[in-house]
């Protein structure tokens, strides 16, 4: 008899990375004759019937059980997996710097701060590490996990082969250069940066550009009024903040993207770039934690180690303009 082989995790999110990853890897479990649960503190509604709660799990896993630990974040669930007496494997996604959500989200701050602690607990604990890229297994390493590993994030990259949303295809297929930036709009990935980046390309090099952010708000609104602020006090125009979109509207996005921009500082492997290049959408990022390994050397890819606004709105321009060639490779 096979043995059980769960999942868990703090929160399973809708369209976001971890999430599908999870449902990738518990499809596969499936698949392969196992029986497989996700077992979570909390989980998106859309999302609800395919989890179980871990507090129902308990009683119910045992020493003979195997647990996946994707651990990003303190929660209840992560202390109460600790305790449990299943073997462990642990899959880190990084756990974000408390302080760059200071006076933005108390709650993150928290969280982050108390998962950063509890993470230091683990390396006894489990049989195996593994992070999702280099940067983080490195990190495990520094906390005395062994033995550590890489398991890179495959993207299931059907919810980009959807049709696109016509709507998004009417509003942005036409003959203005569009930047896009996927992510949720929170301070680590710095769309602050961006949208300074964009003043500048569109000032200096091109009226006829667009930038759009599309990433979930939820949670840190006092942020997004600090864009928003940030877009009036440079008088800017065409940023368009479109918020957490469906399949279909980011398949559009990317179809009509000139170029991909980033300027996050802190990525423990950062899927959009990844999702771009599937796309074939050039990118242009800043080479900060894991993005410079989650970024193959190719020409329509290019890392800044510099966040000098005209050095980065230049090489904007330069990979705009070989965006059409690109695409048509």
């Amino acid at each position: 008899m096979k043995p059980r082989v769960h999942q868990i995790l703090a929160t399973l999110g809708y369209g976001d990375a971890i999430g599908n990853e999870v449902l990738g890897i518990c499809r596969t479990l499936r698949a392969a004759g196992y029986e497989s649960e996700i077992i979570v503190e909390t989980a998106d509604p859309r999302l609800e019937d395919l989890t179980v709660d871990y507090q129902e799990m308990v009683e119910a896993v045992g020493p003979d059980d195997l647990l996946i630990h994707h651990f990003s974040i303190g929660s209840r669930a992560s202390r109460t997996a600790f305790a449990l007496p299943a073997r462990m494997a642990l899959i880190y996604h990084n756990i974000t710097p408390p302080e760059f959500f200071l006076g933005v989200h108390p709650q993150l701050v928290k969280q982050c701060y108390h998962g950063r602690r509890e993470l230091t607990a683990y390396p006894g604990r489990v049989d195996l590490a593994l992070g999702d890229s280099e940067f983080n297994r490195q990190e495990l390493e520094a906390l005395g996990f062994s033995p550590t590993g890489v398991l890179p994030v495959v993207p299931d990259f059907a919810h980009l082969d959807v049709p696109a949303d016509p709507r998004v295809l009417d509003a942005y297929d036409d003959e203005w250069t569009n930047i896009l930036f996927v992510g949720r709009l929170i301070p680590n990935k710095r769309p602050d940066d961006v949208i300074r980046f964009f003043h500048a390309y569109k000032t200096l090099y091109n009226p006829r550009a667009r930038l759009i952010l599309a990433g979930s708000y939820s949670g840190v609104e006092a942020y997004l009024a600090q864009l928003h602020m940030l877009v009036a006090r440079l008088g800017v125009d065409d940023v368009e903040i479109v918020g957490q979109v469906t399949n279909a509207e980011l398949t559009g996005l990317y179809d009509c993207a000139d170029l991909f921009l980033c300027a996050s500082e802190h990525e423990g492997f950062c899927v959009p770039l990844i999702e771009s290049f599937y796309k074939r959408v050039p990118v242009l990022a800043y080479a900060a934690t894991a993005v410079p390994s989650t970024m193959p050397t190719l020409a329509a890819w290019v890392v800044f180690t510099t966040v000098l606004i005209w050095w980065v709105s230049s090489s904007a321009s330069r990979l705009g303009s070989f965006s059409s060639s690109f695409l048509g490779l």
